[in-house]
């Protein structure tokens, strides 16, 4: 059984030996999204929670599956969002801070003036307040007393892979933490993404703690492989969710991580695309990492073993599905997200219009929090189906962004991208996206591939699969689509596309008494 944990909700499905899921056993729900002030983005951990254990239920209720033939739980997530919680109660002692939250822009503007060289060096991130440490530095500075809750043990911090598990593991003492009340763990993939992990030398840095505000080291979950047996259901987890049935919890990935795996990404130079809430590429570099001079982050793929690990470069854009429910709950031009794929067909064109979704600012490769969104080159002939493809070609053109910084750090042309996430159900934006890049984007039959490789690492702990060969074959494509632009065409869209974006950088910085920068 699989856990994904998302962004937008949470999804349980059981998969059989063949990496399929197995009939009515996939459950999903949604939970709140929070925005206390503009640039603000929270979660609440207890509903994440309760809503996991529903999920769970249903897959199985839906399913029929006895849980006595569950042979491992895997758990994937959204990444880099923060949970501080008491040990002894299980409480959180705030919302979860969402990896999207831009608060701590005057935080990481500080470290880009004083330790950009260092923690680059050591994380191979660029700093943003995309990840984890700025967001705890800034718990740290409101909450006073929270330092020495930390220190004393009674308050610890999580990414969501390590609050899942450690509610799941809650109570039983065979785990690998049985001190902190259940497994209070991660994986290398999911540390390496708070800018407190040094993946080189595996583990918590030093010196990164210190000037993110002091981090208690010990706070900190217990950094393991991918693929292990990090504990067991808890007695009251097991009596609630699997009448009683004690099953091992053995994988835990970053989403993206998960979804190359689930995509057999193994070979060096895989490349996928998941297109979900944002849209993120990971490329395959094997067990050396690879420094990125385009601004691409270099980050921990996946471990099967302690003390070992795969590469990948990543390029995160923080916003592309969601501005697709922006146009349903926002602008109100649909009813329903699938909606707007035949209206984005209605129209030949954009009618010259290119939609920048900068709403949290922009990732890779542009790595600019004041970033905002624009819409432009709007006449007075724009309908609203001008808009929706509009929104759909800047997923594309986005990942494109990405897929040139990669070709230049590796001198690899990729010739397929595979693809997944919810958002690549749309033929329409995965035939732009093979135009707009020239490359033949590929759709396998399991779009749940975060999901699947999740499934596939606590499977390989359990000895369900034996190796990376066996789970290679599993993988199946589903549809095809090859480029049919021609080059004239793709290259006047695109230098449309990065005029608009040099309209949106910054934003922020100018008129930043509208995002209460001038306060902090």
């Amino acid at each position: 059984m699989s856990i994904d944990q998302g962004t937008t909700g949470t999804r349980a499905i059981i998969f059989d030996e063949n990496g399929l899921p197995v009939k009515n056993g996939v459950a999903y729900l949604e939970h709140r999204q929070i925005y206390p002030r503009p640039g603000w983005v929270e979660h609440d951990p207890i509903e994440i929670w309760e809503n996991t254990k529903l999920v769970i239920k249903k897959a199985l209720e839906g399913s029929g599956v006895d849980p006595r033939s569950i042979k491992a739980i895997g758990v994937t997530n959204q990444r880099e969002t923060i949970v501080v919680w008491n040990v002894k109660t299980g409480r959180p002692v705030y919302n979860a801070i969402v990896w999207q939250d831009r608060r701590t822009a005057p935080l990481i503007d500080y470290l880009k003036q004083h330790y950009f060289e260092s923690i680059k060096k050591k994380t191979g991130l660029i700093p943003d307040c995309y990840f984890s440490s700025t967001k705890i530095w800034w718990l740290l500075q409101q909450d006073k007393s929270l330092r020495e809750r930390m220190e004393s043990g009674e308050v610890v911090i999580g990414t969501i892979d390590t609050w899942l598990i450690w509610n799941l593991t809650r109570g039983s003492r065979d785990n690998l933490t049985p001190e902190r009340n259940g497994a209070h763990v991660t994986d290398y993939s999911n540390a390496s993404r708070t800018m407190l992990f040094n993946i080189y030398k595996l583990d918590w840095d030093d010196e990164l703690l210190e000037i993110q505000g002091k981090i208690p080291r010990e706070t900190l979950p217990l950094p393991r492989p991918s693929s292990e047996i990090y504990g067991f259901t808890g007695p009251e987890v097991s009596r609630e969710l699997f009448n009683g049935v004690e099953i091992p919890v053995a994988g835990d990935a970053g989403d993206q991580q998960a979804a190359l795996f689930g995509q057999a990404g193994f070979e060096v130079g895989s490349t996928k695309c998941t297109y979900g809430t944002g849209n993120f590429i990971l490329m395959n570099t094997g067990s050396n990492p690879v420094e990125s001079k385009h601004g691409l982050l270099t980050t921990i793929y996946y471990s099967l073993q302690p003390g070992r690990a795969e590469y990948a470069l990543e390029g995160s854009i923080f916003i592309t599905g969601a501005a697709i429910q922006w146009l349903r709950d926002g602008l109100k031009i649909i009813e329903v997200s699938a909606e707007v794929n035949p209206l984005a067909e209605a129209a030949p064109d954009t009618g010259g219009v290119y939609f920048v979704p900068a709403f949290v600012g922009l990732g890779a490769p542009y790595w600019d929090p004041y970033a905002r969104g624009l819409i432009i080159g709007i006449t007075r002939g724009i309908e609203r189906k001008h808009i929706a493809r509009a929104v759909l070609e800047s997923i594309a053109y986005l990942t494109r962004d990405v897929v040139e910084a990669m070709k230049s750090d590796t001198g690899i042309n990729i010739s397929v991208l595979k693809a997944d996430g919810g958002v690549a159900k749309s033929d329409f934006l995965l035939q732009f996206q093979a135009d707009i890049l020239n490359v033949r984007v590929v759709r396998p039959v399991v779009y749940e591939t975060t999901s699947l490789g999740v499934a596939y690492l606590a499977g390989i702990a359990v000895g369900v699969w034996i190796s990376i060969d066996e789970i290679k074959k599993n993988w199946r494509a589903e549809k095809m689509f090859e480029p049919r632009m021609n080059e004239e065409t793709r290259e006047r869209l695109y230098r449309g596309w990065k005029s608009a974006v040099q309209r949106a950088l910054g934003w922020a910085r100018e008129v930043p008494w509208a995002y209460g920068y001038d306060k902090q």
